[in-house]
C-alpha cells in the first residue's frame, strides 16, 4: 500500500496539470475560459441522479421490441427535453428473434439421462431476479431453428487453434454437436467455426474457471456467476456486417426492402444455445475418449474428455422471427459557430434483461453529463459546434440501433461528423480508452484533468501508478499513454469502420466483480453491491466523456495529432512483416520434419496422430510500397503537427483558414477508408482498424494485409499491401495539402 501511495504521489506530481497549461486545439486566450467552463460543468455532477435513473431504467426488462424498451426511450427523451436539448425518438424496424422452444437433453443408452434446466432462478437479496414478466430466457439471438441429435464433442473455446488441435488428435466434428466454453473469442465465432467444420449444432457454456466459483464467491454471496447463471448474446456473423441482418448497408425503416431470411448472410446456419455450468456438467462428464490437454481443462470436478460420445445430445430450438421497433433517442444542442460540425456522444440503452451494468451504468453517466451541459446552457453559454447525444436501442443483438441510424444518415454524417465518443458498461477502477490514434494525445490531456474518486489523483496518474506497480515502468513514463485500437463490440463500429469517423470508446473498470454479464443477475442489486457502489465512477465517466465532448465542441482547431497515429501505424507495419517471417520459419520447420519423417512434435501420444502435410512455402512479399508510404506519412504528419500547433499558439490563421483546416482534419479519418471495403466484407471500409474475421470483437490492425497473410493468401496479401500503401499515401497527401 505504501509503495502504491508513493507511486501515485510521484506520478501525480510528474504529470499534473496547471491552470495556465495549454489545451490542445485552443488559442492561449481561450484556455482559461474553457477550464472555468469545465470546472462549472464538474460542479453540477450528482451521483444521486445516477442512482435514481438506474433504479428506473432497470425496474423491468427492456430488450429491443419490449414494452420496457419503449418506456425507457420515452423516459430518457423526456429528460433530454427537460435539459434543453432538441430531442426526437427515431424508430427503425429490425429483425429480432425470440425463443419459443428450447430443449437440451443428454441421451445415454437410448434413454434421456438429463434434461437441462435452461433457467436462472431468483436469488436471495435480489428482488429483480424474481421478476418473470417480459424476461427473455437464456438464448443466442440469430441462432438457426433446428432439431438435431448427435454425439457430443468438447472443443474447448471453439477457436481455429482448437480445431487445429482436434485435427492433430484425429477427431472430426462433422455430423456432431459441439460444446464450447465461453472465452478467447467472441461467442458468434464458436458456432460459425463449428458449422465450417461440419458440426450440426453448438452449445456454449460458462466454465467456472473463467466465469464462476474458480474466480471467487458466486452471487449472491459474491459477484461471480452462480451455477445456473447463463450468458445470453447474439451470434450473428457481425464480422461480415453489424446491424439488421435483412437490410445490409441500408437504414431499416418500416418500408425498407428486406432480404429473406434464407438470403441473409449473417444469420447462423446451425442451432446454438448458451447454458449454465450446472447444465453443462452432466454433458461433459458423460464424454469419454481422449483426455483433454491441460490447457483445455476447466474447473468442473471431473476429468475433461473430448469425445465424441458416448454422450449423445438432443438439441431442439425454435424462434419467433419478428420485425420489432427500435427506439433511438437523438438529442441535439446546436452549435453557434459551426452548426454543421457535429460532435456525437452515444451509449446504448437496451439490455438482455435488466442491464444495470451493461449498459445502464454507462447510460446514466451519459445522462448526467448531458444534464450538466444543460445547466451550462442556462448561463447563456453555447457550444461552437453542435453536440448530438444518442441513446441507442438494439445494441445487444448486434449494434442494430446505431448501425441503422448511421446507414440511414450516412450522407449527413460523412459531411458533418467531427468525432464519435462512445461508452457502454462502466464500473470502479481504471480508465480504459480505445479509439482513433489521431485522438490519442487529446484524450490523454483529458485524463490528466479528471480526478480519480478513490485516490484523489488524476485518473491518468492512477493508471500510470497501476502500470508501474505491475512492472511496466517504461510504459508509465510515456508522455501519452497508448489507447487501444478498436475492433467491434459496441456502437462505435459503424461510425469508425463504415464511415471513417474518428472515434473513442471510454469506460472505467477492473476492480468490480464479474459474473452478471448478460444474465438475469445484471440487476440494480448486483451492480450497487459489486459494480460501483457509490456510482462515483459513473461521475468520473461523465466528467471524462463530457470534458471530451466540450473540448471537441469548443476547440479553435480540432485537437487531432497525427504523430501519435504514425507511431502506431509504424508498429503495425513492422508486425505484419514479422508475421510473414514467423510463418516462413514455421513452414520451413514443419516441411523439414515431414521430409525427415518426424511426425510427433510432442511427447503427448494424443497429439499429432495424423501426420502433418507439406505446406506451401511462404514467398517473400514486397513490403517496400508500404514502408515508403509510412515514411512519407511520418514526414508529413510531423510537419502538419508543428504547423498546427504554431498556428494556434500564434493565432496566425484567419477564420476561413482555420475552418478549412478543421474540415481537413475531419476528413483525415475518412481518408483511411476505401469504398470497396475489405476482402469478402465490403461493409468494413477502414484499412487501419477492423474486427477480425475469426475473432469477432477482437481487433485486427492493418486488417487487409494482416488477414491475407494469416490465411496464406499471398496474391491477396500483395494486393492489400499496395492498397494500404495507397491509403497511407492519401492521408500523407491530405496533410501536405493542409500546410
Amino acid at each position: 500500500m505504501r509503495l502504491l501511495s508513493t507511486l501515485l504521489l510521484a506520478l501525480s506530481l510528474g504529470f499534473s496539470t496547471h491552470a495556465d497549461d495549454p489545451i490542445l486545439g485552443f488559442k492561449p486566450e481561450n484556455v482559461a475560459g474553457q477550464r472555468a467552463l469545465e470546472t462549472e460543468f464538474d460542479s453540477h455532477m450528482d451521483a444521486a441522479n445516477l442512482d435514481t435513473w438506474m433504479k428506473t431504467l432497470t425496474s423491468r426488462p427492456h430488450h429491443v421490441g419490449s414494452p420496457g424498451s419503449k418506456a425507457n426511450a420515452e423516459f430518457v427523451a423526456a429528460k433530454f427535453r427537460e435539459w434543453g436539448f432538441d430531442t426526437e425518438i427515431e424508430v427503425f424496424h429490425v429483425l429480432f428473434p425470440t425463443p419459443k422452444e428450447r430443449r437440451v437433453e443428454l441421451i445415454l443408452n437410448g434413454k434421456t439421462a438429463y434434461r437441462a434446466k435452461l433457467d436462472e432462478p431468483a436469488v436471495a437479496g435480489d428482488a429483480s431476479s424474481a421478476i418473470r414478466k417480459d424476461v427473455l430466457p437464456p438464448y443466442n439471438a440469430y441462432s438457426a431453428d433446428g432439431d438435431v441429435t448427435a454425439e457430443l464433442v468438447y472443443v474447448n473455446y471453439g477457436t481455429q487453434e482448437d480445431y487445429e488441435d482436434l485435427k492433430e488428435m484425429g477427431i472430426d466434428v462433422a455430423g456432431k454437436i459441439v460444446i464450447a466454453r465461453y472465452g478467447r473469442s467472441w461467442r458468434g465465432i464458436k458456432p460459425k467455426l463449428a458449422a465450417d467444420h461440419g458440426a450440426i449444432g453448438c452449445i456454449i457454456y460458462s466454465d467456472p474457471r473463467e466465469d464462476g466459483f474458480y474466480q471467487g464467491d458466486v452471487y449472491p454471496e459474491g459477484a461471480f456467476r452462480p451455477a445456473l447463471g447463463v450468458q445470453r448474446g447474439s451470434v450473428a456473423d457481425m464480422p461480415l456486417f453489424p446491424g439488421d441482418p435483412l437490410t445490409p448497408g441500408v437504414g431499416a425503416k418500416e418500408d425498407t426492402e428486406r432480404l429473406s431470411r434464407e438470403e441473409a448472410p449473417t444469420l447462423m446456419k446451425i442451432p446454438v444455445l448458451p447454458i449454465s455450468y450446472e447444465d453443462a456438467q452432466p454433458l461433459l462428464e458423460a464424454l469419454s475418449g481422449t483426455v483433454a490437454p491441460d490447457h483445455w481443462r476447466g474447473a468442473l470436478p471431473f476429468t475433461y474428455h473430448i469425445g465424441p460420445g458416448p454422450a449423445t445430445v438432443h438439441l431442439k430450438l425454435a424462434f419467433n422471427w419478428d420485425i420489432v421497433p427500435a427506439y433511438n433517442v437523438i438529442a441535439r444542442l446546436p452549435g453557434s459557430v459551426y452548426p454543421d460540425e457535429w460532435v456525437i456522444r452515444g451509449n446504448h440503452r437496451d439490455a438482455w434483461v435488466f442491464g444495470a451494468g451493461d449498459p445502464v451504468s454507462g447510460t446514466v453517466a451519459m445522462m448526467e453529463e448531458a444534464r450538466a451541459i444543460g445547466e451550462l446552457v442556462k448561463t447563456g453559454w453555447g457550444p461552437k459546434r453542435t453536440i448530438v447525444y444518442a441513446s441507442w436501442d438494439a445494441e445487444e443483438p448486434g449494434l442494430l440501433g446505431s448501425t441503422e441510424w448511421v446507414e440511414y444518415h450516412a450522407g449527413d454524417l460523412r459531411q458533418k461528423a467531427v468525432a464519435y465518443i462512445n461508452s457502454d458498461s462502466n464500473g470502479r477502477g481504471f480508465l480504459g480508452v480505445g479509439g482513433s490514434h489521431t485522438l490519442e494525445k487529446f484524450i490523454n490531456e483529458v485524463g490528466r484533468e479528471v480526478t480519480d474518486p478513490q485516490t484523489g489523483v488524476s485518473v491518468d496518474a492512477r493508471l500510470r501508478a497501476h502500470m508501474r506497480a505491475n512492472g511496466d515502468d517504461e510504459g508509465a513514463r510515456r508522455a501519452d499513454l497508448p489507447i487501444s485500437p478498436l475492433g467491434s463490440g459496441s456502437d462505435y463500429t459503424p461510425f469508425l469502420q463504415h464511415l471513417g469517423i474518428a472515434s473513442l470508446n471510454i469506460g472505467y473498470g477492473g476492480e468490480g466483480g464479474g459474473g452478471s454479464y448478460h444474465s438475469t443477475y445484471d440487476s440494480y442489486e448486483h451492480y450497487i453491491r459489486f459494480g460501483d457502489p457509490k456510482l462515483a465512477y459513473g461521475i468520473a465517466l461523465a466528467q471524462t466523456a463530457g470534458r471530451a465532448a466540450l473540448r471537441l465542441a469548443n476547440a479553435d482547431a480540432l485537437p487531432f495529432a497525427f504523430g501519435n497515429f504514425v507511431d502506431h501505424v509504424k508498429r503495425y507495419a513492422g508486425e505484419v512483416q514479422e508475421l510473414t517471417d514467423d510463418l516462413r520459419a514455421e513452414t520451413n520447420r514443419i516441411n523439414q520434419r515431414v521430409e525427415d519423417g518426424v511426425y510427433a512434435l510432442s511427447a503427448d501420444p494424443t497429439k499429432h496422430s495424423v501426420p502433418p502435410v507439406v505446406r506451401e512455402p511462404v514467398p517473400h512479399l514486397n513490403f517496400a510500397p508500404l514502408m515508403n508510404a509510412v515514411g512519407e506519412l511520418e514526414r508529413q504528419a510531423a510537419a502538419f503537427d508543428r504547423m498546427l500547433q504554431a498556428s494556434v499558439t500564434t493565432d496566425a490563421l484567419s477564420a476561413d483558414e482555420l475552418a478549412a483546416l478543421n474540415r481537413l482534419m475531419i476528413g483525415s479519418e475518412r481518408a483511411m477508408t476505401v469504398d470497396e471495403g475489405l476482402p469478402r466484407r465490403s461493409w468494413f471500409r477502414h484499412h487501419i482498424y477492423a474486427p477480425g474475421f475469426f475473432t469477432g470483437y477482437g481487433v485486427k490492425t492493418l486488417p487487409g494485409v494482416r488477414e491475407a497473410i494469416e490465411e496464406r493468401q499471398w496474391d491477396e496479401a500483395t494486393a492489400q499491401i499496395e492498397r494500404l500503401a495507397g491509403v497511407l499515401s492519401g492521408v500523407a497527401a491530405l496533410l501536405k495539402d493542409g500546410r
